[in-house]
C-alpha cells in the first residue's frame, strides 16, 4: 500500500483534541482500506482514537443506534444547565436559612380561627 498522505503536521490537535477534518480524513483512509493500525502508526494517533472516531461517525449517520454527537451535545449542555440550577437553588436555599437566622418573625405564630 502507499504511505498515508497525511502529516503530523496537518493533525491540528487543539485543546478539545483532534480537529474534524482531520478525523475525517483519517476515516476515509480507513473506509478506502487502510488498515486501522497502520494509519495509527504514520499518523501517530492511537489505534482506539480511530475505533472510537468509527463508531461515532456510524452513530451520526444512523448506521448503528446510540447517541449522535448532536444528542451527545445537547445532553452535555442541559447536564451543565441542571448543575447550574442546582447550585443557584442551594445559594436560594442557603439565603433564607441565613435570614431567617437574622430576622424574627413578624408577631410569633398564628391564630387559627
Amino acid at each position: 500500500m502507499d504511505s498515508v498522505p497525511l502529516k503530523l503536521e496537518e493533525s491540528g490537535v487543539g485543546h478539545r483534541g483532534y480537529r474534524p477534518e482531520f478525523r475525517r480524513k483519517v476515516l476515509d483512509l480507513v473506509e478506502a482500506g487502510r488498515p486501522i493500525a497502520e494509519v495509527a502508526k504514520a499518523l501517530g494517533i492511537s489505534d482506539q482514537s480511530i475505533y472510537t472516531w468509527r463508531r461515532q461517525d456510524r452513530l451520526d449517520r444512523g448506521v448503528e443506534p446510540g447517541l449522535t454527537s448532536a444528542e451527545k451535545g445537547e445532553l452535555a449542555a442541559a447536564k451543565r444547565r441542571i448543575a447550574e440550577l442546582e447550585t443557584e437553588l442551594w445559594a436560594m436555599r442557603r439565603a433564607i436559612e441565613l435570614v431567617r437566622e437574622v430576622v424574627p418573625p413578624k408577631g410569633g405564630s398564628r391564630r387559627s380561627r
